[in-house]
């Protein structure tokens, strides 16, 4: 049985994920050089996960946008 479009959230994959999946660790665990080929992929070494925070943009004011709000037509 399938979820309705208006049941699901649109932004579930967007979030850092806690948990990695063995492939993911094994990857980090290679780009660290803390994992080599021929190792057990069983009883993997804790690989910490590094939460990324966007930072707000602020809005520019333009000079152009001004005077056209003022007008009605």
């Amino acid at each position: 049985m399938t979820i309705d479009k208006s049941l699901k959230v649109r932004a579930a994959l967007i979030r850092t994920r806690s948990v990695l999946t063995r492939a993911e660790r094994i990857e980090k665990l290679q780009s660290l050089e803390r994992w080599a080929e021929g190792d057990s992929p069983v009883g993997l070494a804790k690989v910490r996960v590094y939460k990324l925070q966007m930072k707000k943009k602020k809005k520019e004011k333009k000079e152009d946008d001004a005077p056209a709000k003022g007008k009605k037509k």
